[in-house]
């Protein structure tokens, strides 16, 4: 079972290897993560994956990035770093993933997630629609 605990400065290298070995993750400069909630999941002392998201409103939340470590994929990392913010209750979660993600849409739907648009051209390397995405919780 991993750790999820609050992410850091010395996370940062781990982080941005994860995010690199990723090419379906969004590309941010991972510093920029430490200016919203970062949360890390450890397993075995080793940073595994890592989630970001921001409040945009009273009841809404963003989630910003989410990525697991190849070798650590389909171990329930990723639904572990979510589920706190999906607990959270009340509000709606909105993302945005990749047009050819399918297996992060069939997650992400697997969750409660449900579609609700698609944002053309929105991605760049390569360019790619992404599929807008939304959690509502009572």
């Amino acid at each position: 079972m991993p750790i999820i605990r609050r992410a850091d400065a010395a996370d940062l290298q781990l982080v941005a290897a994860i995010q690199s070995v990723s090419p379906e993750a969004a590309r941010w400069p991972v510093a920029d993560y430490l200016m919203y909630e970062f949360t890390v999941a450890t397993c075995g002392g080793t940073v595994a994956g890592f989630l970001v998201w921001r409040r945009v409103a009273e009841d809404e939340y963003e989630i910003l990035n989410l990525a697991v470590a190849p070798e650590f994929r389909r171990q329930g990392i990723a639904r572990a770093l979510l589920m706190p913010l999906l607990r959270l209750g009340g509000g709606q979660i909105f993302l945005e993933v990749r047009e050819s993600n399918r297996a992060a849409q069939l997650f992400y739907k697997s969750l409660g997630f449900q579609e609700v648009s698609t944002r053309v051209r929105y991605y760049e390397g390569p360019v790619e629609s992404a599929i807008v995405m939304k959690f509502h919780s009572c």
